[in-house]
């Protein structure tokens, strides 16, 4: 049976904290979600009982050689791939500018790079600098600023037979916008361009699927669905044995551990796999990818109805502008939206006085922040999370709503 909202919410101490005399409401997800007790000790049980470098003949790096062998286990059935297309780093944007380099050494002037305005600066900034670099094309996709969802007919004109790369977010860490990959995939396969998906904001509310979706590589961040602060990397076996990394000539030579420079954070990555397991435990089946399945359809059910009642609690409000695309649409329980008089800083600070806490600003996805006339005040970013009941939706209702009097 499917895990309540009481049990998931016992797995977290940070929900009892309390600010202004009131329990905190955490809806700074998008940026980074709370832990559970379960991620936190399989991190200190890590450290504590375990802690050593890889593939030396004793005990504790033997078990540290298998632990890290498990989360690359763990993480394939989260993408439903090979632990050997696994690649662990420290986060979504240093392994995007680490493959952005590797894969640039093999293109030149007159080859060409699509991105979209909708993006994550992390799958934008890399691939303007190595188009920089190797004399490069890039091509921008639009975003149709009423419903902030991609423009279709941009993206197909951008999509060239000199296309090499296609950079595109599976969910707008902005607007909650989620983007039918499949589709974009297959247009960049069909002139045989290689596709990279940002699914850091797409992973905590979709189960990612890399086959279905037709991806090339697709990165992650665990700290987004309950986890440590580490990224994970989805390559393609064949094109992460065939890219041209910046690596050690000692270093494993082979599969994911080859785009790995140096010694990883090991604790990190075994906390990450503990969040996954975390998300499991809450649903149902035998396997792992069953119980992940059972779960994100349980905690999508729960977050479409969260939303919803914060969509339309927003929409009744004098004073509030929602972005991004209805409940109706194909998107994540995100809602971006501004208070009239005011400037995103002052309404987080405002609600933060109550124990509501969100985020504020451009949150790295400055170009369509800017095109939604932003650039200066900001969006207020408010999440729906695992944890997140009714009763803390209706204290952000009540804290926008007396501010927008």
């Amino acid at each position: 049976m499917s895990a309540s909202i009481e049990q998931i919410r016992a797995a977290f101490p940070a929900l009892g904290r309390t600010h202004g005399g009131q329990p905190v409401a955490y809806f700074d997800g998008p940026g980074g979600t709370q832990v559970p007790t379960e991620v936190a000790a399989a991190v200190t049980d890590y450290l504590l009982h375990h802690n050593a470098n890889t593939h030396w003949e004793y005990p504790s790096s033997a078990e540290t050689d298998a632990m890290l062998a498990s989360a690359r286990e763990t993480f394939a059935d989260f993408f439903a791939c090979s632990p050997a297309e696994i690649v662990f780093g420290n986060n979504m944007t240093t392994l995007t500018l680490h493959v952005a380099r590797a894969l640039g050494a093999a293109w030149g002037e007159g080859d060409e790079i699509v991105v979209t305005d909708l993006d994550h600066h992390a799958n934008i900034a890399p691939w303007l600098r190595i188009a920089s670099e190797r004399g490069l094309t890039v091509r921008r996709v639009a975003a149709k600023l009423d419903t902030a969802e991609l423009d279709w007919a941009s993206l197909e004109a951008a999509i060239t037979p000199e296309t090499k790369l296609l950079a595109i977010g599976a969910a707008s860490n902005a607007v909650g916008t989620i983007s039918d990959v499949a589709r974009a995939a297959g247009m960049a396969r069909a002139v045989g361009a290689l596709t990279f998906v940002d699914a850091v904001h797409y992973a905590p509310h979709a189960l990612v699927d890399v086959r279905a979706l037709g991806c090339d590589l697709l990165a992650c961040s665990p700290y987004k669905f309950y986890g440590p602060h580490t990224g994970v990397l989805y390559g393609c076996r064949d094109l992460l044995n065939s890219m041209d990394v910046a690596r050690l000539d000692p270093a494993p030579d082979s599969d994911g551990e080859r785009i790995e420079s140096g010694t990883q954070n090991h604790e990190g990555i075994i906390g990450a796999a503990a969040a996954v397991d975390f998300l499991a435990s809450l649903g149902d089946g035998m396997q792992r990818r069953q119980r992940l399945a059972s779960a994100y359809a349980m905690l999508h059910r729960r977050a479409h109805a969260l939303f919803t009642r914060l969509w339309d609690g927003l929409g009744a409000t004098p004073g509030v502008t929602r972005y991004g695309p209805p409940p109706d649409r194909p998107r994540t329980p995100t809602a971006a939206f501004t208070v009239r008089g005011f400037d995103s800083t002052q309404v987080a600070r405002a609600l933060a006085d109550s124990g509501v806490f969100v985020s504020h600003g451009d949150f790295y996805a400055s170009t369509i922040v800017a095109q939604l006339g932003h650039a200066v005040d900001g969006l207020v970013r408010a999440g729906c999370a695992c944890y997140t009941t009714e009763n803390e939706v209706d204290r952000l209702l009540a804290g926008v709503a007396a501010l927008a009097k």
